[in-house]
């Protein structure tokens, strides 16, 4: 993924999401899926909303992607044709599938740093 410069720049203002201003905040509610302005949500009352980084554009069109890049700013996966933070991120671990969203910190990191070769 190319980040803008003008992302790059909200990357380096903010070292993370609690950093963001309370006014210029948006949140993503999990409930009932809205992006929302405030806390508790409007929409459905729900009180527990993630900040939502400010990089996310929430809309990603790709069903299967190969690769995976990392938000400058959070850290979370993103779609790296789009952007998109909506992305589930899955890997082969033992044979089995795994969507690694329930995986520790340090698990996560360590996926992150992993190098992948391809064979010629």
């Amino acid at each position: 993924m190319q980040w803008s410069d003008e992302h790059l720049a909200l990357a380096k203002k903010y070292q993370k999401l609690t950093d963001i201003p309370v006014e210029e905040r948006r949140y993503k509610c999990h409930t009932c899926n809205h992006v929302v302005e405030s806390t508790p949500c409007p929409v459905c009352g729900e009180t527990e909303l993630e900040i939502m980084c400010p990089l996310d554009h929430t809309h990603c069109s790709h069903e299967i992607i190969s690769g995976i890049d990392y938000c400058p700013l959070c850290g979370a996966p993103v779609c790296p044709e789009c952007g998109s933070h909506d992305v589930t991120q899955i890997s082969r671990v033992t044979g089995y599938l795994q969507d690694v969203s329930g995986w520790n910190a340090g698990k996560q990191q360590e996926l992150k740093d992993r190098v992948r070769y391809t064979v010629a």
